[in-house]
């Protein structure tokens, strides 16, 4: 009895928690709820810990809770496992969905093996991963500044010829006649938006950059720059977003976690294959698209470049080559072939990242030479 095993799903939710406990071979679990609050769920671990007669583990959905309940709930005895939704089984013909059900088909399912658990960063890796997100949503909120204020000019009919968002157009914009003042005051007030949010983009880039001279960070960002296209903020991202690339046994691990790779339906004889899956970490996947698209030039290593490279070592050195080599020979012949260039640079992306891949994983060191016969 001693090494049974009890099964617990959880559903959260921000108020409230749905628990399904499972009992070695028991067919019906034991569900109840309590209040999503840290004296709730000490009270819960300490009543698993109690009660089970040897280990217990714990599953609920990532979502929007995150992992701090993980952390509260994982002890000696138990462990907890956060999984990933939307790779959980579910059957073509249930229509019902209720709280205490999905608790309760976590529990089955956890004790079946079916479920897959998502790897949790740690504090600090979710600390940097937060500003790193914060950064990305301080670009988006500029470009949506921006859109409003060109959209306000296309609609009177006010173009400008050359580069938009230059020194130059700014002072076009801000010399342009207006003849009511109302239509002067939106103006002002979208260059004020965009002002704000490029002072808030400048300081969060320049905390990312100041992190990435810190370890644990500073060895794989030098690592990162040594390829086209990656430069500090770009390879911090993606440090911050992966958090560890240790976790992928292979390239083509990473490839399905940034939802590069092809979906598949195939039955019998007949194999179809579509559009990437865009499952997965998404920011991860448009850095490594943007990357892309400069391996369309020949391979060359620019004076940027030279200058990331340098004091590198030679192994990764030695990688990024063979990606700019190989990549941009790509590029050209499946755009000799006349593919679509945006369907190129997804397919350049999937390789890079298995590129990055062999940068980033941890060396296995050569077995030590045995005695000679």
């Amino acid at each position: 009895m001693e090494h049974l095993t009890t099964y617990v799903g959880i559903d959260a939710h921000k108020k409230d928690l749905y628990v399904a406990r499972l009992q070695g071979a028991e067919r019906t679990p034991v569900t109840w709820q309590l209040p999503h609050t840290p004296a709730a769920v000490r009270r819960l671990v300490r009543t698993l810990e109690r009660d089970a007669p040897g280990p217990v583990h714990v599953f609920y959905e990532a979502g929007p809770c995150g992992y701090a309940l993980q952390r509260q709930l994982t002890t000696a005895r138990v462990r907890c496992d956060v999984v990933a939704p939307a790779l959980i089984p579910r059957k073509p013909g249930e229509r019902v969905k209720t709280n205490r059900r999905d608790a309760r088909k976590l529990a089955e399912l956890g004790r079946a093996g079916l479920l897959t658990p998502v790897h949790p960063p740690t504090p600090a890796d979710e600390a940097v991963r937060d500003l790193a997100r914060a950064r990305d949503d301080a670009r988006e909120d500029l470009q949506r500044c921006r859109h409003r204020l060109s959209k306000l000019l296309l609609r009177r009919g006010r173009h400008y010829s050359g580069r938009h968002w230059t020194r130059a157009h700014r002072q076009w914009i801000s010399g342009l006649p207006w003849a009511h003042p109302a239509e002067r005051t939106v103006l002002d007030d979208y260059l004020l938006a965009i002002d704000h949010t490029e002072a808030r983009l400048l300081e969060l880039d320049a905390q990312l950059t100041t992190l990435a001279a810190t370890d644990p960070y500073r060895t794989p960002v030098g690592w990162l720059r040594c390829f086209r296209g990656i430069d500090t903020l770009s390879a911090m991202l993606i440090l911050a977003e992966l958090h560890g690339m240790g976790r992928f046994p292979s390239p083509r691990a990473l490839m399905a976690y940034l939802g590069l790779v092809p979906g598949e339906h195939s039955s019998g004889d007949r194999a179809r294959r579509g559009r990437i899956t865009r499952t997965g970490n998404a920011l991860v996947r448009r850095l490594l698209v943007e990357a892309a698209w400069h391996y369309r030039h020949r391979p060359a290593v620019g004076v940027a470049l030279a200058r990331r490279r340098r004091g590198q070592p030679g192994r990764v050195i030695a990688i990024a080559d063979r990606a700019q080599q190989r990549l941009c020979r790509r590029f050209r012949a499946m755009a000799a072939t006349h593919k679509p260039p945006a369907k190129i640079a997804v397919a350049i992306a999937r390789e890079l990242s298995g590129f990055l891949w062999a940068a980033l994983h941890p060396v296995t060191p050569a077995p030590a030479p045995g005695p000679s016969h």
